[in-house]
């Protein structure tokens, strides 16, 4: 669709109707000039994205610092337009946080953003946004960028883009205090004459969901109930400070990693309010729980973003916000450190712009961590390899149920014509009614060993039937969407025999159902469609990665996710980078770039 702006003047708020009556003469205008080269459901897109936008203000101007001041906005007529969308799960009820007030994110830089002027924001986009790793490594070597302006970009590009209502995120919970003195601190080494790898991460500004610990900044999973939570950093977190990773800050998730609400929309908390997609604010959903280091990503609010999956939580907003998202087996990545669901299942992911960034920054994440005991040995030296194989013999699993779909379709011709065997595949694996206790089951015990091991001494809930409580005090504030998987939870009654024969019979029939396809077709991977197929594999820990192949009708994105055996990672990266060559789908969303 050609991209058409809209720009409204409201002189004054003090009735909708006028609004709405401006409104409809200007957007009248705007059709009239336009309708030779739109489609019917292209003048339909527009006509809701005005009459979402018209309710918001405008980026709000005071006389502090630099002059940029975040103000909370009137979104009631937004929720009201939001109420008839089709998706039922983007009628949202609020989306703003009732807590949070941004200007706290970037207080601690006002000094750093009043010395960074807009021509320095615009002259650095073209060396930052979309750009790969090495390709920001060699502009620091190039002596084009430093880290400290690295950092800074981002947090003057997260502040221009929440202050201003249209286009708002949400997608950022925290920001570090220290972080644009780090990246100072790594400026001097590597002036020092330290020589950075290109594939190195460090320097780099990363983003972590917030469940994952890191010293300084509380960890909430976006609950109320944790916002004092200032826990130390998990262990996955001080490999990357190792590596000379920049901890920008922390991204905005689904409440509780998703297994905290029934029919809720992805991407809410109450901590940090309701992310939004960059690629269709009102239009699509963030996919979740992940969804604000999807957001964030897509959206370039920092270099690489990290995220954690128990069934879908990476593939889900990845595949939303057009951005590679890695699965890994559980067990090549700690835990310790990062609130839990299942521990049979949780495992943290990379969510980049690219799938070479995946690899570089998994690498940056791993070790073999004593206190997580889902880790084998063979994790204290597992690496991936940035590696060109032929595709040649390369047999592809088809599956039946997406070749319908052109975007899949196209994918599965495009691997076959570069050498790949597809195979046709009629699967459609079972899920069982268990499945939801046992992530039950297992987050009462997990999350009551967390809050006993890792809790910050002024939380003041260590169980799930203490969380129930503590949100019934206030369910407007702490749980507007209910806490029915909250209540499910406080009223399960399992035996840990009962919960680990739930476990070894859901484990073992996802295994044996995969087992029977790869085995029996001689598969090297599976293809599927963004999520779609993320509960099964992450039974049988199988691990899986998705990469973005391009966007439906209406903008939507929409990817491939590449599913192989455990411990096979290297396969999703050999097969994945030789893809994403062939399709460079990937572009940044219009209002964004």
């Amino acid at each position: 669709m050609r991209r058409i702006s809209i720009r409204l003047q409201l002189i004054s708020s003090e009735a909708n109707d006028l609004s709405i009556n401006i409104f409809n003469g200007v957007l009248k205008i705007a059709i009239n000039v336009t309708t030779s080269v739109l489609d019917k459901q292209s003048v339909r897109l527009i006509r809701l994205m005005a009459a979402i936008s018209l309710v918001f203000t405008t980026t709000s101007f005071a006389a502090d610092g630099d002059g940029i001041v975040w103000q909370a906005y009137d979104e009631s007529v937004v929720l009201q337009n939001l109420a008839d969308h089709s998706n039922a799960l983007m009628q949202f009820k609020l989306l703003q946080s009732k807590i949070q007030n941004k200007n706290d994110l970037w207080a601690p830089f006002a000094d750093e953003l009043a010395a960074f002027s807009e021509n320095d924001y615009q002259r650095l986009k073209p060396l930052i946004l979309e750009q790969s790793v090495p390709d920001i490594q060699q502009a620091v070597a190039a002596g084009q960028i430093s880290y400290a302006a690295l950092t800074t970009f981002y947090i003057y590009r997260i502040r221009e883009i929440e202050t201003n209502s249209n286009l708002s995120l949400n997608a950022v919970i925290a920001l570090n205090p220290d972080a644009i003195r780090r990246a100072q601190r790594l400026d001097r080494l590597r002036d020092a004459g330290n020589e950075i790898e290109l594939d190195s991460i460090f320097g780099i500004p990363v983003l972590l969901k917030d469940n994952i610990g890191f010293e300084g900044l509380a960890t909430t999973a976006g609950s109320l109930s944790l916002q004092s939570n200032l826990t130390a950093s998990a262990f996955l977190t001080e490999k990357l400070e190792v590596n000379g990773a920049v901890i920008l800050g922390k991204a905005n998730l689904s409440e509780w990693a998703y297994f905290f609400c029934n029919d809720c929309p992805s991407g809410y908390s109450a901590m940090g309010g309701q992310t939004l997609n960059p690629y269709g604010r009102f239009l699509f959903g963030t996919g979740g729980s992940s969804s604000g280091s999807g957001a964030a990503g897509a959206a370039n609010l920092a270099s690489l973003t990290i995220g954690s999956e128990t069934s879908g939580s990476i593939l889900s907003p990845a595949s939303a916000n057009s951005m590679v998202g890695y699965k890994p087996t559980t067990g090549l990545v700690s835990r310790s450190g990062v609130v839990p669901i299942s521990s049979t299942l949780d495992t943290t992911g990379p969510i980049t712009k690219s799938v070479a960034d995946a690899l570089i920054l998994f690498n940056a994440m791993t070790g073999f961590d004593q206190q997580d005991l889902a880790m084998p040995l063979l994790s204290d030296d597992f690496r991936l390899i940035n590696r060109q194989i032929d595709l040649a013999e390369i047999r592809i699993g088809v599956l039946s149920s997406f070749t319908n779909n052109a975007f899949y379709s196209k994918a599965v011709e495009l691997l076959k014509t570069n050498g790949a065997q597809p195979i046709d595949i009629d699967f459609q694996p079972t899920r069982s009614s268990r499945f939801s206790e046992l992530l039950g089951g297992e987050m009462v015990r997990d999350l009551q060993i967390y809050l006993s091991a890792h809790a910050g001494s002024e939380v003041n809930i260590s169980s799930i039937a203490e969380l129930q409580q503590y949100n019934l005090k206030d369910m407007d504030l702490r749980a507007p969407y209910g806490q029915g998987l909250v209540d499910m939870m406080a009223e399960l009654e399992l035996s840990p025999s009962e919960l680990e024969a739930i476990r070894e019979e859901l484990q073992a029939s996802a295994r044996s159902q995969l087992e029977a396809v790869f085995n029996g077709n001689g598969l090297d991977v599976l293809l599927s469609v963004n999520n779609r197929s993320a509960g099964i594999a992450a039974l049988a820990n199988y691990p899986a990665l998705t990469i973005p192949m391009g966007y439906e009708e209406n903008g939507r994105p929409i990817g491939l996710t590449l599913i192989v055996p455990s411990f096979e990672d290297q396969t999703l990266f050999d097969i994945g980078i030789q893809f994403e060559l062939l399709t460079e789908a990937r572009r940044l969303p219009d209002l964004y770039q």
